[in-house]
């Protein structure tokens, strides 16, 4: 297994729309496994392949031992509505309260191109939500207020200043 990069605001590649899965083989079981081991070694609980450079329509999520495998997710249908806060891999050490429909449902195909269809509620629908943002190139800044955009933005600049200057790598 293999640890990937995961990127950082403001990265540009954080804003590339993900294409569509069309091989499923062993490479993508490979990239859907080492993309769990960086998001159990980063601390999350999800995390997309555009987060890791690769800009493809695939999702990991594991929220209290449920492992998601989404391979080309679409939300279908969407109600209800709750405000928590959020955080990101793309975004270490900024949390921000977020709308988000209370449920959801989801259609996808696993790693081994199996369709899938299922209907999912509270956290774990704000999680599904966040990560399929980011295959859409959709941030958690741009669900913010303008003003909130702009101080995240000139404070993720900042770290990112910071870290080249220093050699290091914002994580």
């Amino acid at each position: 297994m293999a640890i990937l990069d995961v990127l950082v605001y403001p990265d540009p590649a954080l804003r590339a729309m993900a294409e569509e899965v069309t091989v499923f083989d062993g490479k993508l079981k490979k990239l859907v496994s080492d993309m769990y081991e960086t998001m159990y070694l980063s601390k999350g609980v999800g995390l997309a392949a555009p987060q890791a450079g690769i800009p493809i329509r695939l999702v990991v999520i594991d929220w209290e031992g449920a492992r998601y495998a989404l391979v080309n997710p679409r939300i279908t249908e969407a109600e209800g509505a709750e405000r928590a806060e959020e955080g990101c891999l793309s975004f270490p050490g900024i949390y921000e309260e977020i709308e988000r429909p209370s449920k959801i449902r989801v259609a996808y195909q696993d790693e081994d191109g199996a369709p899938h269809d299922t209907v999912i509620e509270g956290f774990l629908a704000r999680v599904f939500c966040h990560e399929i943002d980011h295959l859409e190139a959709t941030l958690m800044i741009d669900r913010l207020s303008r003003l909130k955009q702009a101080f995240i933005k000139k404070k993720m600049e900042r770290k990112a200043k910071a870290a080249a200057a220093t050699g290091e790598r914002e994580r």
